[in-house]
């Protein structure tokens, strides 16, 4: 029995602290897992910049709601849950990936959830579990499952070495670089083959 577990920005859809970042003209906020290993300090961070600049959830929505998903990440997943089960692992936040689930014909999601304020700050987050990916993936495999994993970031890595076949999709070159070991695709065509080939 297997299932596949993909991350989420990246890989289906566009970073979305990289279009907040675009949409806010603050550049600090283009940093993303792609660039810093770290998650709990690379969120603090975040939150800093937003409260620096007087930002919450509501601003953050509103890009959001203008986000699409990857040309060809539907029809991707369309085929890929047609084939096997299908799991999104991602260190987003429920408050963000709702949007981006609906475009995405409600895919199942993993992912953590965002402290919020009553005037819509967001004071904190809350994660799902330690070394969500991983845990999760160590999870399904023991209650049965033999997982595929595919992502792009520094926090991928982990679940996709742990599984049966993993694999990069448009991940960076220096990641690339560091793990050879690891095929890397660019295309879903190319990436949806190498899935079903490992089934």
């Amino acid at each position: 029995m297997n299932i596949v577990c993909l991350d989420m920005e990246g890989v289906l859809v566009p970073e979305i602290w990289i279009a907040f970042s675009e949409a806010s003209g603050i550049p600090e906020l283009r940093r993303t897992t792609r660039d810093e290993p770290d998650y709990n300090k690379l969120m603090n961070f975040r939150l800093g910049i937003l409260k620096e600049h007087g930002l919450g959830l509501k601003e953050i929505q509103a890009t959001i709601a203008r986000i699409d998903p990857l040309p060809g990440a539907k029809a991707f997943l369309d085929e890929l849950r047609e084939t096997t089960q299908v799991l999104i692992l991602s260190d987003t936040f429920e408050q963000f990936a709702k949007p981006l689930m609906e475009k995405l014909n409600w895919p199942t999601i993993f992912c953590n959830t965002l402290e919020v304020g009553a005037g819509g700050e967001i004071t904190g987050y809350k994660m799902r579990c330690e070394k969500s990916k991983l845990t999760t993936v160590k999870a399904l495999q023991s209650i049965g499952y033999e997982t595929i994993a595919a992502g792009d970031s520094f926090n991928d890595l982990a679940m996709i070495q742990a599984s049966k076949a993993g694999f990069l999709f448009k991940s960076t070159e220096q990641i690339k670089k560091d793990h050879p070991e690891l095929p890397a695709y660019e295309e879903f065509g190319d990436l949806l083959s190498a899935i079903k080939a490992a089934l």
